[in-house]
């Protein structure tokens, strides 16, 4: 069986991650250095403006890499089904005869959207944590002057200046209850999104060229994933064969986030084992 190479988009994604890092410590920048004013009402408001353009040019920016990082997925997705398939002689070759069928078009702008939708939910937290963490600056700063008689700014400790500041790096808190920092969070995305972008443009096209069996990809994975790899699987429910459906497969075990796992298209998988 002939093997597309695994994908790699450590590239696309770190330079999604750096550029939401980059921002954040932007915000953090801006929130440090209205701490140590008198929050006067026109200067919370100037950093305010600064914050929220600063996150508009990243909200521009991961629109772009979405658009641009999976329609590539995709296409490396349909690339690795036309070459394992015999397509082409080399996987270069099918690179440069992809084309999208109507059913990957769709798979691109919903992953696009997708993508779009879960990235600007990361900017509109931090800009929901930046806003708050002023007002707890602004209120705590208050409270110090009104017990203490003093300046503001000199008993807004260092200590609680980090607390408030640290609070605008979470990009979301999940269905656990876990608090993911930003730049975690922006990878394990990002990964999330084009590996599943690439899976699913690589069983669309095996559709479209007849073939209903796929093989899970090996990698020697240590965790639950590794019950589930050289696994025949089907790829549509009504395939005949005693295979298990790859939409029935345990999200919790295989291709979860931050999976690394492909599936290489098959037209007879009685051919193959799953050694």
């Amino acid at each position: 069986m002939r093997e597309a190479p695994q994908p790699n988009y450590d590239y696309d994604v770190n330079r999604l991650v750096k550029a939401y890092e980059l921002a954040l410590k932007d915000v953090q920048q801006e929130l440090n250095a209205l701490f140590l004013t008198d929050f006067e009402r026109a200067q919370i408001i100037a950093v305010e403006k600064l914050i929220v353009h600063r996150l508009s040019d990243i909200r521009k920016y991961s629109d772009e890499w979405s658009a641009v990082a999976m329609t590539h997925a995709a296409t490396n997705g349909i690339a690795s089904t036309i070459f394992t398939l015999g397509l082409t002689k080399t996987y270069e070759d099918a690179l440069k005869i992809v084309k999208f069928n109507t059913a990957n078009k769709r798979l691109v702008d919903a992953a696009i959207a997708d993508t779009q939708a879960d990235l600007l939910a990361v900017t509109q937290n931090i800009e929901r944590q930046a806003k708050l963490a002023i007002r707890k600056a602004t209120a705590e700063a208050m409270r110090f002057k009104l017990t203490r008689g003093i300046n503001a700014t000199q008993d807004l400790s260092k200590e609680i200046r980090q607390r408030i500041v640290k609070a605008t790096d979470v990009a979301i808190i999940d269905a656990r209850g876990n608090r993911w920092k930003v730049g975690n969070y922006a990878d394990m995305l990002a990964r999330t999104k084009m590996m599943e972008a690439h899976k699913e443009a690589s069983i669309n096209e095996a559709l479209s060229e007849g073939s209903l069996y796929g093989r899970i990809s090996r990698h020697g994975a240590k965790d639950a994933c590794s019950k589930h790899e050289g696994k025949i699987v089907k790829l549509v429910v009504d395939a005949p064969g005693d295979y298990p459906y790859i939409g029935d497969l345990p999200r919790n075990e295989i291709f979860h986030p931050n999976c690394a796992h492909t599936v290489s298209p098959l037209r007879d998988p009685s051919k193959y084992n799953e050694s």
